[in-house]
């Protein structure tokens, strides 16, 4: 899986609003719960009371690709890494 860049526009399936990211490989605090990704609300912005915490597969369509470069692209190879791994370890589990 290719995560996408932050400052991807998206919206989520079942989704009324087109949400920006803004993290990846995001740890949930209350649950320990490893996310693909956070994100706020389009176009309005960062609010700490309305942050949105989702995997890929809820993605039913990307408005907008964040910049990428060559410094997005190793760092999405690192993130890919990291999310095998955590697999890997919640097989074992």
């Amino acid at each position: 899986m290719h995560f996408l860049p932050n400052g991807s526009i998206v919206q989520l399936k079942g989704g009324n609003k087109k949400i920006m990211i803004f993290g990846r490989m995001q740890t949930q605090a209350d649950t320990g719960k490893v996310w693909d990704y956070i994100a706020c609300l389009y176009p309005e912005g960062l609010d700490p009371n309305q942050l949105y915490l989702f995997n890929h597969e809820q993605v039913d369509q990307v408005f907008f690709t964040g910049y990428q470069d060559m410094e997005e692209l190793a760092f999405n190879q690192y993130l890919q890494e990291l999310k095998q791994r955590d697999l890997k370890l919640h097989e074992e589990e």
